[in-house]
């Protein structure tokens, strides 16, 4: 064998050496079409859910139609508006007795609300009566509430009678004492072009012969109040009852959910809760201004609701929803961006939305001029929740809820 063949033999038959990188070579092709394999699968199982969710969205049309509007950046939470704790300083009243007493009115020491199951109930000491019904059973349900009732503003009135504004059937005024009920204004009726569908809040003069009250919509009824908030639509109004004439009339349109309403002392203007933006109008109703209408406090840290007198000249207003800065709104957040608005309603209900609200508690009592002098705060709304009104009377505000299932009292001179 000559050199050159032997270098040939030992090039065929050199040994092989077995490293870790061989299987991973040896195998590298299978693993690589594995892979796909899944990635395919998955993209397709993907494909396979998420197409229906998909057409749903583009099919289904949207129960909201919403309007862009403008909210200014919240004021920062400081000062006045400093958070704390003292509305955790409140104890429940006839808890689990009374369901969404929405607003509170006393006579003498005896308080007078409105539930969610169409009563107006007098709570006297521990123990709760009711005065009347101003709708027929069944209540409970959503589909029912309309025929039940939801009485929410309640006013006492000069004569010692109880004037009631219910979200579906009217404006009402109730004897206390006897339970004896007449309507003076009939929900759902169609005034100037438009139908009350929403009654809010009510306020009366001293002599009772002018009646004020808030339509919030002419669209929306209050079981879609939250339809209302996220539209943002326009179709709010301030009327006038003359309990004399009987006359029916708008004083103020083109408002974005008109919500408490509370007359200030010359009874020339009220004052109205514009809910959705976050500010309280003043509104002209008398004098060489009747019919005109300007700010009286804007841009509030909240969304305001019920509007309240307090002892000291200014006003209490309840707000159950805040706007934290610093910190995130949803809603003002929202504002800018309508078709998030439409996705949103066409995957989810009313009722699971809520649960996506931060609770949380503010009452503030506010002066002309745009002044806040005191604010009362519970995060989380751990004691008061759902806060919808603020009466003030003999050194304690008891505070009315929407929700809840009770009035929260806090003595002021603990605070």
């Amino acid at each position: 064998m000559n050199e050159s063949e032997g270098l040939r033999f030992r090039r065929l038959h050199r040994p092989q050496v077995i490293t870790d990188e061989l299987p991973e070579h040896r195998y590298k092709g299978s693993g690589t079409y594995s892979g796909k394999v899944f990635q395919v699968t998955l993209f397709s199982l993907g494909a396979f859910l998420l197409l229906p969710l998909l057409v749903i969205i583009l099919i289904l049309e949207s129960p909201i139609q919403p309007e862009v509007f403008s909210l200014k950046e919240p004021p920062l939470m400081k000062g006045c508006w400093e958070p704390n704790l003292k509305l955790r300083e409140a104890q429940r009243l006839f808890e689990g007795q009374i369901t969404g007493p929405e607003s509170v009115a006393n006579i003498g020491d005896v308080l007078f609300s409105g539930t969610a199951d169409g009563k107006i109930v007098k709570l006297v000491g521990r123990r709760v009566h009711t005065v009347t019904r101003l709708g027929k059973l069944p209540c409970g349900s959503r589909e029912e509430e309309s025929s039940c009732g939801r009485p929410l503003g309640i006013r006492v009135g000069p004569n010692g009678t109880l004037f009631v504004a219910d979200a579906y059937l009217g404006l009402f005024e109730v004897n206390p004492t006897t339970g004896e009920v007449t309507r003076l204004v009939a929900g759902g009726q169609v005034v100037a072009g438009r139908k009350l569908s929403f009654i809010n809040d009510v306020a009366v003069t001293q002599d009772g012969k002018k009646v004020y009250f808030t339509d919030s919509s002419s669209r929306w009824q209050r079981r879609d109040y939250l339809h209302l908030i996220m539209e943002a639509t326009a179709d709010g109004r301030v009327l006038e009852y003359d309990t004399e004439t009987r006359e029916l009339t708008v004083v103020m349109e083109n408002l974005r959910f008109p919500n408490g309403i509370q007359l200030l002392p010359d009874e020339e203007s009220v004052l109205v809760a514009e809910t959705t933006m976050a500010r309280i109008r003043r509104v002209h109703v008398a004098g060489l201004n009747k019919g005109g209408m300007d700010t009286f406090m804007d841009n509030l840290p909240g969304f305001p609701d019920n509007i309240r007198p307090s002892s000291t000249g200014g006003y209490w207003v309840a707000m159950s929803a805040v706007r934290p800065n610093p910190g995130f709104s949803m809603l003002d957040f929202l504002s800018q961006r309508p078709w998030i608005k439409k996705l949103i309603f066409k995957l989810f209900s009313q009722e699971v939305l809520m649960k996506f609200i931060p609770r949380y508690s503010l009452v503030a009592e506010l002066r002309d001029g745009g002044i806040c002098t005191r604010s009362f705060h519970d995060p989380n709304g751990l004691v008061a929740a759902y806060v919808s009104e603020v009466h003030e009377h003999d050194g304690s505000l008891y505070l009315g809820s929407f929700h809840s299932p009770y009035i929260a009292k806090l003595d002021l001179h603990k605070v």
